[in-house]
């Protein structure tokens, strides 16, 4: 994943979950982010596909397991589109 994508998530991340976002890290996940709730992972779901243009499928949205995953799902989603 590049820099630029996780940056980008993670500033959404930051912004859905109320944390700051230097303390995301790609292995940040529900675990370890307190407000990570099912609620707050459709609002993450929703914000990504406003903010970088994708349509996540049940199973991509599965796959959304700590905030590196999200940056790497994009990026093969956003290549795809190409």
């Amino acid at each position: 994943m590049t820099a630029s994508t996780f940056e980008r998530v993670r500033n959404i991340a930051s912004d859905i979950f109320g944390v700051r976002a230097d303390s995301i890290t790609a292995e940040s996940s529900p675990e370890t982010i307190e407000t990570w709730d099912s609620m707050q992972h459709l609002n993450l779901v929703l914000a990504i596909e406003e903010t970088f243009g994708v349509q996540l499928e049940p199973e991509d949205i599965e796959q959304m397991k700590n905030i590196g995953a999200v940056a790497a799902l994009v990026e093969k989603l956003q290549s795809a589109a190409r």
